[in-house]
């Protein structure tokens, strides 16, 4: 590479560093279970996806074993192009059941979906309305679509509303987080349902946090809350609560059929092995049939809020078993990660553009594979911590 770039290159990443926004990849083992190693050290492992404790789980690998005995690795091609595997056709189909919708389609990821979906269904004159703490894939969908981009302020609906009443355009879409990643807290579901149907919009929902633990079935909030059918578009991802890796989306036959025709981020890439297909089935069995583990991990979830409220910690808001402990500067968050480390920890520093300036967090889940001597445990770490007394945040 030419020296000027590596030089420039250099220079801003020198920056990231005295900023304490310097990222880099640390080995770890065993990330799907409840304890993981990383640098010879067994942790708690309060940094995964994983709520319902499915990737790890035996059950889960034996069964998606079973379904893909005869399955190559690789999948070849573009769905397109190869054609369509067996199980691509039965996992979509049992999905749109477990959604309650006419159809589902499967994406190699959450971020390929949202991105797929949104720059394939507005456009220039139309507008997308977003809630400013949506994931950065709707942000990207978004951008990519050309279509207005209209942020309005997290769980305002007055806001959200000023800004529909004044939209001139033709073509309205909402998007929304339905379980906030970074806060932990829910969307105004109803609410916003109300004002898409007041005002003529599509509203959809991001569940990629929210799938597989809310709901009679674990079919997500909208399932909770009893909007199936009034909410248009249902995404979701395989690779939090239901343990596997891809994205889908779920809602009425003819928007699935003009997807497979527009979206860009399915049309041109290779599909997903069939393998990974059917470790879909696998979880969505699983997730229908023990209902225990979504009922254990909201227990725990509170459990751990309301111990880190009782030392006087700052929990932005969370409602879940996302668990946001507010830290602040970045470099004050980097010592209270290092210190949970030290302590046996493993949770994430999340630090600014990916929350705003100066609300650096230390991001805990809660899995239902954790147990509650765990979280009790963990609870006695962050009291230890030596920040606690010069940040005042105890009583």
């Amino acid at each position: 590479m030419n020296t000027d770039w590596l030089h420039t290159l250099e220079e801003k990443l020198t920056r990231l560093k005295e900023r304490g926004s310097f990222r880099q990849l640390v080995p770890t083992s065993e990330a799907a279970l409840p304890w993981l190693t990383r640098e010879n050290s067994r942790l708690l492992n309060l940094a995964s996806n994983n709520y319902l404790g499915i990737a790890g789980s035996n059950e889960f690998i034996e069964r998606t074993e079973q379904l893909a005995s005869a399955c190559a690795i690789g999948s070849t091609a573009s769905r397109f192009i190869i054609g369509n595997h067996p199980l691509y056709e039965e996992a979509e189909y049992e999905l749109s059941k477990w959604k309650k919708t006419e159809a589902a389609l499967i994406f190699g990821s959450g971020y390929m979906a949202n991105v797929g979906i949104i720059s394939s269904i507005v456009g220039r004159g139309d507008a997308v309305f977003s809630d400013k703490l949506n994931h950065a894939s709707i942000v990207d969908g978004c951008q990519l679509s050309r279509a207005d981009h209209l942020r309005f302020r997290h769980n305002d609906m007055d806001h959200l509303e000023t800004l529909l009443q004044k939209s001139p355009h033709k073509q309205k879409l909402i998007v929304v987080d339905a379980l906030f990643s970074m806060d932990g807290d829910h969307a105004n579901l109803h609410d916003l349902v109300t004002l898409k149907e007041r005002y003529g919009a599509i509203l959809m929902v991001d569940e990629a946090h929210s799938g597989g633990v809310y709901g009679a079935t674990g079919g997500g909030l909208v399932e909770e809350l009893g909007l199936n059918d009034r909410v248009d578009i249902q995404m979701g991802t395989f690779s939090k609560a239901l343990g596997s890796y891809g994205g889908y989306v779920a809602g009425a036959k003819p928007f699935i059929e003009y997807l497979l025709n527009h979206a860009r981020s399915l049309i041109f890439t290779t599909a997903l092995p069939p393998y990974i297909v059917a470790s879909h089935l696998a979880a969505l069995q699983i997730v229908q049939e023990q209902p225990w583990r979504r009922e254990k991990v909201q227990v725990l979830g509170e459990r751990l809020r309301n111990g880190l409220e009782q030392l006087g910690f700052s929990l932005c808001g969370s409602e879940s078993y996302i668990v946001p402990v507010l830290i602040g500067d970045n470099h004050d968050l980097l010592l209270v990660s290092e210190s949970l480390q030290a302590a046996g920890i493993a949770a994430i520093p999340v630090r600014p553009p990916t929350v705003p300036r100066g609300e650096g967090r230390i991001r805990l889940t809660v899995t239902a594979s954790h147990t509650e001597e765990d979280i009790d445990w963990a609870i006695e770490q962050f009291q230890r911590l030596p920040l606690v007394g010069r940040r005042e945040l105890t009583p």
